[in-house]
């Protein structure tokens, strides 16, 4: 069953064993993928691929050799009805609480029936209502809408409500230049200590892979090859902009904060806040509340030089913060103290900047940018970002 997957799979550079796709027969003959394609995609993906850096080549060999059966599955929608849905019309703010919590209570596999329903019976257009497949109102159907719950069709998010989207295929794709996930940030994170130097400390860890080596180069006779031990030495100081533009990336910025606190491999971990830019004052919360301060100052005077810094912003503000003098500094002065004393800075954005060369509002971006080595929170770049910090040079 399957042979031509089991091939593309291998043709594609997976190692997928004969055990592992017998694995899966198994669970076939037992009926755990009963629920369809989204459910074999899955476990699939779960007893044959190994590494997430593997998940991307699984995912392309899936689409090419499931494209048809994925074709069928999509409810057709007409091409008059996803013109106007692309293009939402005015429609006034007519939120309904009433509405609102009839659709809250609604389960979503009801949703998914009544939007089925909807397709093959609707034939016109429908704005601001909250039957129909429309723009405006109170429907779960549709786009720019104000119902709590939905599926959205056409345009664009603006309320970031819907569970759904419309004709969005579910499997992921787990490029390396794609935006990190929360379920890979901490395993990201674990890396860091993978480019940590081992100090000058005396070799008296077995070096098994030496041994075998040196075994083998011996004609068999057992020849023992010691390292030095890799010691929990990587400190780390993350300074992470609260508030604002950031306000956006509130989750990200809980999930970093959170797989940084469970990583076990940093010997000192410091976190401070600040808004924008950094000032006379660092704070020790995200709210920066007053009772939280504590002078930048300070901490320049009392960490060492060789924590790994990593500063988390989208680096976007009005210029006039970076350039404008505070309490004798400007932002960029403070900036540039941090960047002198820690010589092992970089600076990590939660998206990429999509704000073309030359505008005004990528205008405090680039003077960063001259500044610190700048890298996008995808795996490709948090790698990149971490042998930065590891270099000596």
């Amino acid at each position: 069953m399957f042979l031509g997957f089991f091939d593309l799979l291998r043709a594609g550079g997976l190692m997928v064993s004969l055990g592992e796709w017998m694995t899966l027969m198994e669970a076939l003959n037992k009926g755990l993928c009963s629920e369809g394609l989204s459910s074999f995609y899955f476990i699939c993906r779960s007893l044959m691929i190994k590494s997430e850096a593997d998940f991307f080549s699984y995912h392309k060999a899936f689409m090419e050799y499931f494209e048809n059966v994925i074709e069928a599955s999509e409810t057709p929608i007409p091409p008059e009805l996803i013109k106007w849905l692309n293009s939402p019309s005015e429609t006034p703010g007519n939120f309904d609480e009433e509405t609102a919590r009839q659709n809250l209570s609604k389960e979503l596999d009801e949703i998914r029936r009544m939007f089925a329903e909807r397709l093959l019976e609707q034939k016109e257009e429908h704005n601001g209502g909250s039957r129909w497949i429309g723009t405006g109102g109170m429907s779960m159907f549709g786009n720019s809408g104000n119902s709590p719950i939905g599926i959205r069709v056409g345009g664009k998010s603006v309320h970031r409500r819907a569970f759904e989207v419309f004709g969005e295929r579910h499997f992921e794709d787990f490029r390396e230049d794609s935006v990190i996930t929360p379920r890979q940030l901490q395993l990201a994170f674990k890396k860091l200590r993978q480019f940590s130097n081992q100090d000058e400390a005396p070799k008296d860890e077995l070096d098994l892979d030496a041994t075998i080596d040196e075994t083998c180069n011996n004609a068999g006779t057992l020849t023992l090859s010691y390292k030095r031990p890799r010691k929990n030495s990587v400190r780390l100081l993350l300074l992470m902009d609260s508030g604002g533009s950031m306000d956006s990336h509130r989750a990200l910025c809980a999930q970093l904060f959170n797989a940084v606190h469970s990583t076990n491999h940093f010997s000192d971990l410091k976190i401070y806040y600040f808004h924008n830019c950094i000032g006379k004052y660092l704070y020790k919360s995200p709210e920066m509340n007053y009772s939280d301060k504590i002078e930048s100052q300070r901490i320049l005077n009392e960490l060492t030089s060789n924590y790994k810094t990593i500063i988390f912003g989208d680096a976007q503000m009005n210029p006039y913060e970076l350039t404008d003098t505070y309490y004798g500094q400007s932002g960029m002065d403070y900036f540039k103290a941090f960047k002198a004393k820690f010589k092992h800075i970089v600076w990590i954005t939660p998206e990429q900047m999509v704000y073309r060369p030359g505008s005004w509002y990528r205008m405090s971006y680039d003077m960063l940018c001259k500044e610190f080595d700048m890298y996008v929170m995808t795996i490709e770049q948090l790698e990149a970002a971490f042998k930065k910090l590891m270099v000596n040079r």
